[in-house]
């Protein structure tokens, strides 16, 4: 069986993708997905830019030289190719740079952090995979969080109760085309930041924020807090690290989400 590495190298506007956990869109993908080890995979939209096969580089995009990022993903690339038989690399975090012009673009300066109370959140340079999230998608998280996760799980299961993760590392870009998204139907930006955190400001962002759920109920709808895995989570979640960031009448001006938690290294 072809080794399928088990972690995502990130760069600001590409990430190298192991091959074997991403989708086919057509049998062209699926024959190159089925010789790489890795694949280029632009942040801003999905779009799959190059797959590393043994042969060398395969673009699958054309003037892939002048996609913007490229030549950080490449160097990311010939890194992580040259340090297989070392081990996965140091934690590290991805400049901030660019963000502030992104902000200003929907109107927010750099009064928007502190008077919310919320700070800038870098993206790691390297997630771990913790397993899939409800609809079967590669769940991203930092190493450390992954293993708290995945033990948090294990445990809840072993009490009867089943916690699904529905969403974990976001990306700016992610969080961006969320606004995009909202932005195209007609919400303002002060009605989107009641439900989402301005780009940079999601804890999603860290690699140590999920949302979780539980079978049979809507994913991150309020209910959930009526349900024995909310409990669970309340009375154990802490053991592993993780807390619940936005409780209600919380001072970040986020509405009350039991569905978000969040994983800490000084509570672990």
């Amino acid at each position: 069986m072809r080794f399928a590495p088990s972690r995502l190298i990130n760069t600001p506007d590409i990430e190298l993708w192991p091959a074997g956990l991403l989708r086919a869109r057509s049998n062209a993908d699926a024959r190159t997905l089925a010789r790489a080890r890795w694949v280029l995979r632009r942040k801003r939209d999905g779009c799959y830019l190059a797959a590393s096969l043994p042969e060398g580089l395969m673009p699958l995009v054309p003037r892939l030289k002048f996609e913007s990022g490229i030549e950080d993903a490449l160097a990311a690339l010939d890194e992580v190719i040259c340090s297989t038989r070392r081990g996965p690399p140091a934690a590290a975090e991805l400049p901030l740079d660019r963000l502030h012009e992104r902000l200003q673009q929907l109107g927010l300066d750099e009064s928007y952090g502190p008077r919310h109370g919320l700070e800038l959140v870098a993206e790691p340079a390297h997630l771990a995979l913790a397993g899939f999230d409800r609809y079967r998608r590669p769940l991203w998280l930092t190493a450390a969080a992954a293993r708290a996760w995945q033990g948090m799980q294990h445990r809840a299961r072993m009490d009867g109760i089943l916690l699904e993760a529905i969403s974990g590392y976001r990306s700016h870009a992610y969080q961006l085309a969320i606004f995009d998204r909202k932005l195209a139907r007609g919400l303002d930006v002060a009605q989107i930041l009641t439900v989402n955190a301005a780009p940079g400001y999601s804890e999603h962002h860290s690699g140590c924020a999920l949302d979780i759920g539980t079978p049979g109920e809507l994913p991150a709808e309020e209910s959930f807090e009526a349900t024995p895995a909310f409990g669970w989570l309340q009375r154990h979640a802490g053991r592993f690290g993780f807390t619940m960031s936005y409780p209600r009448d919380n001072p970040f001006g986020i509405i009350y989400e039991p569905w978000h938690w969040c994983w800490h290294r000084a509570h672990a």
